[in-house]
């Protein structure tokens, strides 16, 4: 489902993603609060969000989509604006992922295919600016969170920081010298351990809890 207040942006995306195999758009919102309604409606497997909309804004559109009961729905923000805040605010609301409206229909449609599959959609350079705002954070790590870090292995926190740095599970695999399939348990115990959707919101738990310190980066 595309959720942009463009007319012309919602019609050329749909145009690209339904010209790719595999990809069905089944829906076009208006603003936040058609598309809050219009994702419980349709339930669709994956929403692209627009950050600056009328009626509702994205990011609280993406937070309602995505803390609705028995959510299944995964949101990849679109905008035009490559703001440290947008990521931020994106991510903690429970976004994915972040793609710029300029890229390219390869690189949409790949990442509605990456955000479908369960993966997160955590680029490098995405890291980079998750990085530059905690690294602006001077408030002390929230305990119930810190907490929570304790339930996990030794080795799930060393997966679990590597996650954050943006590294994917084959780089995880190579530096810690393990098979990629025992990389990618890790990670889904994690989730499961500490209750997170993805590994989007592994990384931003990582850095709320100081697992991960831009210093360290």
């Amino acid at each position: 489902m595309i959720a942009d207040d463009q007319v012309m942006v919602r019609q050329g995306f749909t145009v690209l993603l339904g010209a790719e195999p595999g990809i069905e758009v089944v829906g076009q919102a208006v603003d936040g609060l058609d598309a809050v309604a219009q994702a419980a409606a349709l339930a669709p497997d994956v929403v692209l969000m627009d950050i600056r909309m009328p009626e509702l804004g994205g990011i609280e559109a993406t937070r309602r989509i995505t803390g609705a009961p028995d959510a299944t729905a995964k949101v990849l923000v679109l905008t035009t604006f490559d703001l440290d805040e947008y990521v931020y605010e994106a991510l903690r609301a429970g976004a994915s992922g972040f793609l710029l409206k300029d890229a390219s229909a390869a690189d949409l449609a790949q990442a509605v295919r990456v955000v479908a599959a369960g993966d997160a959609l955590l680029s490098p350079s995405i890291t980079k600016r998750l990085i530059s705002e905690f690294s602006r954070m001077t408030s002390a790590p929230r305990a119930p969170l810190k907490a929570r870090v304790g339930s996990l292995t030794e080795r799930e926190t060393e997966v679990l920081s590597l996650v954050a740095q943006g590294l994917s599970n084959a780089e995880i695999a190579g530096r810690l010298f393990l098979a990629e399939q025992t990389v990618k348990t890790h990670v889904s115990r994690i989730l499961v351990k500490l209750g997170l959707r993805d590994r989007t919101q592994a990384a931003v738990f990582a850095y709320e809890t100081g697992l991960v310190r831009p210093a360290s980066c």
